[in-house]
């Protein structure tokens, strides 16, 4: 069992580097757009504190509030949830902040690229598979150290946005919301990363049709492991991807309580029959179950909080689901605060 508390954390960081993320974080914004040691141990490390919320013998307690360094600009979330581990990236410079999710401690890993670090996935050998926003690149960095130990460019510079990322048993697949393709990192039977001749770029093909604003976001592997699943932001529609051809099939929802529409749906989680899926905007947690392939889906229930402020992406710990506030709308300076919140898991 895992149980939550409320933790408060203070954040220092330097003004030289906020105010080098400054520039690129206001021009998001404004556009609408495993193991590790534990956070806290090395670098410069942030405070926490706060009293429990439930107790139990033996089970562990996790944090219900993260707090992010000042002018950090998040967007994407991943957990190693085996060892109670949060990775944030920053929109604003790329940093890549790691929490220790029983504490709410942590600290900044590696080396900001400069350039936008927007969804994370986490692979079984430890390895952050990073996407690069308008910088049309993907990075893979050691979760441990934060080096960077490969990077990739996918698209041409600036007619791509490089979105979202999920890793499967193939490899990495990125969306790409301006070019209708997906980006494929195949890895084999020892993990090996690719050569960048062997990253492949898969067309999409058949349901979806790619529009003015955000189209293709999340993206998750379908319970089956067969399909990949995407969501189109702009039209809040869902969709299976064939990862081998990149045929898109429109996912049916049934949804007895509204359209069926997830406008401003960003980031996605599969747990088991259940699809999550982020509106952003709406700040709200859509929740489906959804069929072996993702083709079908019903939405079941939809979650909010109160401390909800644009939150884009989802990520599982125990009983927990994690999202990070990107607080779309609201100035990027080096004193704006940002957080990730959690909420019980249904």
């Amino acid at each position: 069992m895992v149980n939550r508390r409320r933790t408060a954390i203070g954040v220092t960081v330097s003004a030289a580097a906020l105010a080098g993320a400054l520039a690129l974080a206001t021009g998001l914004a404004a556009a609408g757009q495993h193991g590790t040691d534990p956070a806290g141990t090395g670098g410069d490390p942030v405070g926490a504190g706060g009293d429990p919320v439930g107790a139990g013998g033996g089970s562990v307690e996790l944090v219900d509030t993260v707090r992010l360094p000042d002018g950090f600009a998040p967007e994407g979330i991943a957990i190693d949830a085996e060892r109670h581990t949060a990775y944030v990236g920053s929109l604003a410079d790329g940093a890549i902040f790691r929490a220790d999710l029983t504490t709410g401690v942590g600290e900044l890993i590696g080396d900001a690229p400069g350039t936008p670090s927007v969804g994370l996935a986490l692979d079984a050998q430890g390895r952050l598979f990073v996407a690069g926003g308008p910088a049309g690149d993907a990075r893979v960095i050691d979760a441990d150290t934060g080096d960077l130990l490969a990077r990739y460019d996918l698209a041409t510079v600036p007619e791509s946005f490089v979105n979202d990322v999920t890793v499967t048993d193939a490899g990495a697949f990125f969306t790409d919301s301006t070019n209708p393709v997906v980006y494929h990192l195949p890895t084999d039977a020892t993990g090996a990363l690719p050569d960048a001749a062997q990253v492949r770029r898969i067309p999409l093909t058949g349901d979806i049709v790619y529009d003015e604003g955000i189209n293709a976001n999340g993206v998750t592997a379908s319970p089956s492991g067969t399909n990949l699943i995407i969501v189109q932001s702009n039209t809040g529609l869902l969709f299976t991807v064939d990862p081998a051809t990149g045929v898109t099939g429109r996912t049916g929802v049934v949804d007895v309580n509204g359209d069926g529409l997830l406008v401003g749906g960003d980031g996605l989680l599969v747990v088991d029959q259940t699809l999550f899926v982020v509106q952003n905007r709406a700040n709200t947690l859509v929740e489906l179950q959804i069929n072996a392939a993702g083709s079908q889906g019903d939405i079941v229930g939809r979650i909010t909080d109160e401390r909800f402020d644009v939150p884009t992406t989802v990520a599982a710990a125990g009983d927990l689901l994690y999202l990070p506030n990107a607080r779309f709308g609201v100035e990027v300076t080096p004193e704006t605060t940002y957080e990730v919140v959690a909420v019980p898991r249904p």
